[in-house]
């Protein structure tokens, strides 16, 4: 539920990192938005499909300008390369 999503978002504010695929909710939700934007904590949204060889409606992202950046199109291993940035920014 996107209430959930927002719960999670704000409980992990002072996290290091924040990994998250907000599926359709990334181009529908100003209030995942909003609560991305809120946060001090740096936050990688992650897609497994490339959004952009899919509809139209899918090409943009309410999410993405709030997010230190995207990963798309590559599947379950997008998870791992957030987690490899989170891991080197820190360094």
């Amino acid at each position: 539920a996107e209430s959930d999503i927002i719960n999670h978002i704000q409980s992990a504010k002072d996290a290091d990192g924040i990994i998250i695929n907000p599926a359709a909710y990334t181009h529908t939700s100003v209030a995942i938005r909003d609560a991305i934007d809120a946060i001090q904590a740096p936050v990688v949204e992650v897609h497994l499909s490339n959004v952009h060889a899919r509809e139209s409606f899918r090409h943009t992202s309410l999410t993405a300008p709030v997010c230190q950046g995207q990963i798309l199109g590559l599947g379950w291993r997008g998870y791992l390369l957030a987690l490899d940035y989170f891991i080197h920014a820190s360094q």
